[in-house]
């Protein structure tokens, strides 16, 4: 297979510059499509052509499959790299790409097909011999024997969805009273988001961790696990803060985990790179999620502490070409975390704030890594996910990880919506998180609106900190007789603000 010349990344925001990046450091061309609202986009302006493809809505551009593959074709683009969400997880889009000779930077469209449907991926994993949580075997149609097997594994269960994700189409039933009622609601649920009313059992594990292994293989045999995240700390069954490693798996847990891993990546006769995800008890048993066959969101904590670009090996795998690692190349180094800076009011349910950016100043320093896609003056829109940024820090050890990220946060600078910012740093300053004795219901168990309060008290100082360092400024430039008085003043009040918001 040639070598990739040009890439069209069928994506938009942090994720579409992140691989533009990449590609432009290998000297691929690349290519980006836009909606309207994305017309003037950072990551528009970065590739080097651009195509319209359709209006706001995803389904009206983003999502059109036609619109993506003649936008290929018409700019020479001989790859196609989905990046995540959107049509990177759709077999028929990686299918259409195989049919019209363009490379889709991803696993075959069989192995997408076989890990999206919740049941047939659970069937094969029970067969490779990789641990399952106890339930149903197939999607169950018939109410009375979802139940039958409900009472067997013992309530609470989950209800899901066979073509589900992101906490769709799933419920929590702890008693037999509200089964049937559950099962319904998870159905209509399912259809509407997936067009496939089929749901199954499992039972619902307490305490539960959050656990996945990044992999990938090529089309040579060669299969590499680049080890694990936590992924604990979520809102709607939707992360908001990772890290790498996980903090309580010992050695012999993880050579066990990454070996399931492994054997899950070979079961779907998988390419590229993907993530098997785990749940874990509280006696740290641990059986099989889903598969994710894309690139992950929070890949960023995993380049941090391997000092791998994963990018740069999905399109050398895309290319036909041979991995240049071996498992025993791969060292774990330090801790990363990574925070999800949303546009939403944690105070509300983390519903969508949306807005015009009017301030948008990202941390910096030594370990701080910020994947935005957005900038100041830029309008967040309720048209696509409502992320900002993805705000990744790397430290030596945990304790100074979770320091450095204290630090990049507060020094995070955003006006105009409401972010996720406070409730990171709520989560962050948590003995539960500090002493990594959490589950994915840390934010039912720990956290209400009220619990910010001291945070928002801090942004506060930190906002009127900023206009009486402009004032002082002002004073300095404008007062010609007198700047040492003023300047004294200023800086008294503003260093006893620093003092308080520390």
């Amino acid at each position: 297979m040639p070598s990739i010349k040009k890439v069209l990344v069928a994506n938009r925001g942090e994720i579409a510059l992140r691989i533009m990046r990449t590609c432009k450091e290998l000297g691929i061309k690349t290519v980006a499509v836009y909606s309207r609202p994305d017309e003037t986009a950072p990551h528009v302006l970065f590739a080097d052509e651009s195509v319209f493809i359709g209006e706001a809505a995803s389904a009206e551009s983003y999502l059109v499959m036609d619109n993506v593959i003649e936008a290929a074709k018409e700019t020479g683009a001989d790859a196609i790299h989905p990046g995540y969400g959107f049509l990177s997880e759709n077999s028929i889009f990686a299918k259409r790409c195989e049919d019209e000779k363009i490379i889709f930077v991803g696993p075959k469209a069989k192995s997408i097909e076989l890990m999206g449907d919740k049941t047939a991926a659970r069937d094969l994993m029970n067969k490779a011999g990789v641990p399952c949580p106890p339930g149903t075997k197939d999607a169950m149609d018939d109410i009375e024997e979802a139940l039958t097997v409900a009472r067997d594994v013992g309530f609470p269960v989950l209800v899901k969805a066979a073509a589900g994700g992101g906490g769709k189409g799933m419920r929590i039933v702890h008693s037999e009273d509200d089964f049937e009622s559950s099962v319904k609601a998870a159905k209509s649920e399912a259809k509407n988001a997936f067009g496939d009313d089929r749901v199954y059992v499992e039972k619902y594990l307490e305490e539960p961790r959050h656990v996945e292994f990044q992999i990938m293989a090529d089309t040579h045999g060669n299969f590499l696990h680049f080890f694990e995240r936590e992924c604990s700390i979520q809102r709607r069954h939707q992360k908001v803060v990772e890290e790498a490693p996980c903090s309580f798996l010992s050695e012999s847990l993880r050579k066990e985990m990454s070996e399931a891993a492994i054997a899950a990546a070979k079961a779907c006769d998988y390419i590229g790179a993907g993530t098997i995800e785990f749940l874990m008890d509280k006696h740290q048993n641990f059986y099989f999620l889903e598969m994710n066959t894309r690139l992950q969101v929070e890949h960023p904590v995993t380049e941090l502490i391997t000092g791998i670009d994963l990018v740069e090996l999905q399109l050398l795998v895309a290319e036909g070409k041979e991995l240049p690692l071996k498992q025993s190349d791969i060292k774990m180094n330090g801790h990363a975390i990574e925070c999800r800076v949303y546009a939403e009011d944690p105070d509300e349910n983390f519903m969508p704030s949306t807005g015009l950016l009017s301030r948008h100043r990202p941390p910096a320093g030594a370990g701080v890594r910020v994947d935005a896609g957005v900038e100041e003056g830029q309008e967040v829109t309720i048209n696509y996910d409502p992320m900002i940024s993805k705000l990744s820090v790397h430290g030596k050890d945990r304790k100074r990880a979770i320091h450095k990220m204290l630090r990049a946060l507060s020094e995070y600078d955003i006006s105009g919506c409401k972010t996720t910012i406070p409730f990171c740093e709520y989560v962050l300053n948590h003995d539960a998180f500090v002493s990594g004795k959490y589950d994915t219901h840390f934010v039912q168990d720990y956290f209400t609106p009220a619990s910010e309060n001291s945070t928002d008290n801090h942004e506060n100082l930190k906002a009127l900190a900023a206009v009486l360092i402009r004032n002082h400024e002002n004073e300095k430039n404008n007062q010609e007789n007198s700047p040492t008085t003023s300047a004294s003043n200023g800086t008294a009040t503003w260093w006893s603000l620093r003092r308080d918001y520390s």
